[in-house]
Order: structure tokens, then C-alpha cells, then sequence
């Protein structure tokens, strides 16, 4: 009889804590996109919007990297540099030129890490083929991607995109073209996966 007394108490007192974990408010947690963008049917898109040089992005990005290993087989990941003025458009150059040849999953958290941890200043396209250099990759090959035309249309479509949504700042992470989520920790990915389920069910 005890044992059952403290099972119930147990459960009284942790109920409103797991509920609290489980559900997240709208305008508090996270936000409705003013304009919803539709996505590869099919699948969730989970968007962030990031920029090498933003501290916040910085320390998400190990959240990000961890949940991305255990990441739901239905949910597609997509990284987004914000070009939202002359510099950040500089480090969205140069991650699509490196996304171009592969070489985004070896360069992309070292160079967070050599920006934030050495105060390095690598957003143009000379200190970008420099860095990347040390990665193996050709600055020749590099620099005729910078400004070329297939990178011109990512780069255009990701100030389209970041304009639709409405981006003032990052990280800035987007759940089905719908829900916007700000911060840079654990909670990000929490109220995400929360986002996740609530399109999942919808289904």
C-alpha cells in the first residue's frame, strides 16, 4: 500500500514537469511564419539559418551536430546561410562553393571553431580559399565557384528565402516552412523535435 502511495506521489509531482517538457507555447517558444513556405511533400524540413561569424550559431551548432545523429529518417536537414548584408554574403559564397564539392562536413564546425575560439576574421573570398586550403581543398577550384552562376542562384535563393520568412537575425531554425525557432541551446532542438511531432501527427 505504501509502495502504491509513493508511486502516485512520484507521478503527482513529476506530472507537471514532463507535461512543461512536452509542450511548448506558441509566441513564447517558437513562432508562426507570417508567410508558410511549402516544402518537399513527403518529408519535414527543418531549415536553420546561420552565419559563421554569429556567436549564438556557434554555440548551437555542437546541438545541432549531436542531433543530427540520431536525426528522424522523415526529417530533412537543411543549412542555410543568411546573406543578409555584404560580409555574411561573403561566408554564404563560400558555403556553397564548398557545399559544391563536397567538402561541407569537413570544414563546416572547424571553421566555427578557428572563427570563435581564434578570433579569426575569415568571411571574404581570399581568407575563405585560404582556410579551406588546409582542408584540401584547391583555391583555384574554390575561387572559380565563388562568384559563379550556380552559386549566384543559391545565394539569390537564400536571401528569397530568408525575406520570406521574414530572418532579422540567426540562428534561425524553420520547421516545415512553418514555425521559426530562435536561441542557441538544447531548448532549440527540443522545441524542434516538439515541432517535428506536431507535423507528424498531422499526417
Amino acid at each position: 500500500m505504501l509502495k502504491k502511495i509513493a508511486v502516485v506521489l512520484m507521478t503527482t509531482v513529476f506530472m507537471p514537469v514532463l507535461a512543461l517538457a512536452a509542450n511548448f507555447v506558441e509566441g513564447k517558444d517558437y513562432k508562426l511564419v507570417a508567410s508558410p513556405t511549402p516544402v518537399t511533400p513527403g518529408v519535414i524540413e527543418v531549415r536553420e539559418f546561420f552565419w559563421y561569424g554569429c556567436p549564438h550559431c556557434f554555440r548551437l551548432d555542437p546541438f545541432l551536430n549531436t542531433w543530427l545523429k540520431t536525426k528522424p529518417k522523415d526529417v530533412n536537414f537543411v543549412r542555410t546561410p543568411a546573406a543578409l548584408n555584404p560580409v555574411w554574403e561573403g561566408s554564404a559564397r563560400g558555403y556553397y562553393a564548398i557545399e559544391m564539392m563536397g567538402m561541407v562536413e569537413k570544414t563546416h564546425t572547424p571553421l566555427f571553431n578557428t572563427i570563435h575560439e581564434k578570433q579569426a576574421r575569415i568571411f571574404d573570398e581570399a581568407s575563405l580559399a585560404s582556410f579551406y586550403q588546409r582542408y584540401g581543398v584547391d583555391p583555384t577550384k574554390f575561387r572559380s565557384l565563388f562568384n559563379s552562376f550556380p552559386v549566384n542562384a543559391k545565394v539569390s535563393q537564400a536571401k528569397q528565402l530568408a525575406q520570406k520568412y521574414q530572418i532579422e537575425g540567426v540562428p534561425a531554425v524553420i520547421v516545415n516552412g512553418k514555425y521559426m525557432v530562435s536561441g542557441d541551446g538544447a531548448k532549440v532542438i527540443e522545441v524542434t523535435n516538439f515541432l517535428i511531432d506536431k507535423e507528424r501527427n498531422k499526417k
